[in-house]
């Protein structure tokens, strides 16, 4: 048998990346909020799950899963909330619903005492807790919102690291038996971690590279680390003022992977193998949060902030592509926080105030447009021909996927969710702010 083409290889792994018992990242194998499952659940009740696990601590980052292991982090103690009022995404009679984070949560040590951070790994088959890995967090520890903490990062795993990066700027690498590997804090080797409202970026993995996204008041820059020894592999900085949210996200293209980033000046796209800006496009916003959907080539971007902007925008152009590469693009009726998802053929966008829109991804044109009632700080994702949002009220709301709206089912946790759902192998995992809930298939 002769060598194998770089197409066919190329075709092999991503396949790989995308087998259903992996959801290594937020938002799942690509990046993309879809997952490749069928025969997932639409109905359930608190009393119908197939297990749930209590955190050692607080959280709302999403969780990760490879193989029969759940990654999730969370952290214990208290840090200061910043001074001021805390926004809420609800209006009218809605915001009531719309609570700080723990506000549902018994009484208990996790939010307590000294600031610790936690990764932990649960087995998919019954919840039962494998391991649990502390760190103590250290240096001037930032002011955050009510709704979240220092633990709002999702941790990525590649199957034999996780890797672990918290609000105060340390990030931990440890193995898939919770053994330390190597750590580094970038407050402390290049500044505070200075951003309104607390970080929540999470870590992208490439190749042999973790890419981390810092965007903040002091300084702006995308920086890559090894991921076996934590060493700076390159360091891209960035328009001073930029700030954001959002996690970095890498597609391919016919030129080569590009890492596209949202931030308040625009949205960039790179060489996720080096560093170099390729292409820019978009105007200013002043918060930047949602992560880019993809799909056949095609970039769907949201800026973020209250009914923001959203386009499309070809992959693989140079330079500014404001008047080369957007095939469409809408003023106006984007969510604030939620990223939009691309599947099967069409654009899903769930806003601040429980509307839900499906628009043509070849045209930008709206399809339908319903409000569902719910809180969408979370993403939605996509898989068996079904829509999964999870709301802040504790409900997920399942639509049937499709050019007409159809709500399937509304499905109760029993607890806020602000975390993106994972999806794997026929299961649901969803994440409260102190625990994790299997929902689908035994194992």
């Amino acid at each position: 048998m002769g060598f194998m083409s770089r197409a066919t290889l190329a075709m092999i792994l991503a396949a790989s990346a995308a087998h259903s018992d992996q959801w290594p990242q937020w938002r799942g194998p690509q990046g993309t909020g879809v997952a490749p499952d069928t025969g997932l659940p639409t109905r359930w009740s608190p009393g119908e799950v197939t297990w749930k696990a209590r955190l050692g601590g607080l959280g709302v980052s999403s969780p990760v899963v490879w193989g029969d292991r759940i990654f999730v982090t969370s952290q214990t103690g208290r840090v200061a909330l910043r001074a001021g009022n805390h926004p809420t995404l609800a209006r009218g009679e809605e915001a009531s619903a719309e609570k700080p984070l723990g506000a549902t949560v018994a009484t208990g040590t996790a939010d307590s005492g000294k600031v610790r951070f936690l990764v932990e790994a649960f087995h998919r088959k019954d919840g039962r807790r494998l391991w649990q890995y502390a760190v103590d967090a250290v240096g001037e520890l930032p002011e955050v919102h009510q709704k979240h903490n220092l633990a709002t990062p999702s941790p990525v795993t590649d199957g034999r690291y996780v890797y672990a990066w918290f609000g105060s700027g340390q990030l931990v690498a440890v193995d898939i038996e919770g053994k330390l590997a190597w750590q580094r804090n970038l407050a402390k080797d290049y500044g505070a971690f200075d951003i309104s409202w607390g970080h929540g970026s999470s870590p992208t993995l490439y190749r042999d590279l973790v890419i981390l996204l810092c965007d903040h008041n002091p300084a702006s820059y995308l920086i890559a680390l090894d991921k076996r020894t934590g060493t700076v592999r390159w360091k891209a900085d960035r328009e001073k003022g930029s700030v954001s949210y959002s996690t970095p996200t890498v597609v391919p293209t016919p030129a080569g992977d590009e890492l596209v980033v949202n931030s308040t000046r625009r949205v960039d796209g790179y060489d996720p193998a080096t560093g170099k800006l390729l292409w820019w496009v978009g105007e200013p916003t002043r918060f930047a949060v949602p992560v880019p959907a993809f799909g056949d080539g095609v970039l769907y971007l949201s800026r973020g902030y209250r009914s923001g902007p959203y386009m499309a925008v070809r992959a693989g152009g140079r330079g500014d592509v404001s008047k080369t590469q957007v095939g469409w693009s809408v003023e106006t009726g984007a969510p604030y926080v939620s990223s939009l998802l691309y599947y099967q053929g069409l654009v899903y966008m769930a806003n601040d105030v429980g509307v839900v829109t499906a628009v043509d991804a070849r045209t930008g044109e709206k399809v339908w447009q319903e409000r569902v009632e719910g809180i969408f700080t979370a993403s939605p994702v996509g898989a068996d021909g079904k829509v999964y949002l999870a709301s802040e009220t504790g409900e997920t709301i399942v639509l049937q996927a499709g050019r007409a709206p159809r709500v399937l089912a509304r499905n109760s946790a029993g607890a806020r969710s602000v975390a993106t759902p994972a999806i794997s192998d026929g299961q649901i995992f969803i994440r409260t702010d102190d625990s994790i809930i299997c929902i689908g298939k035994k194992s």
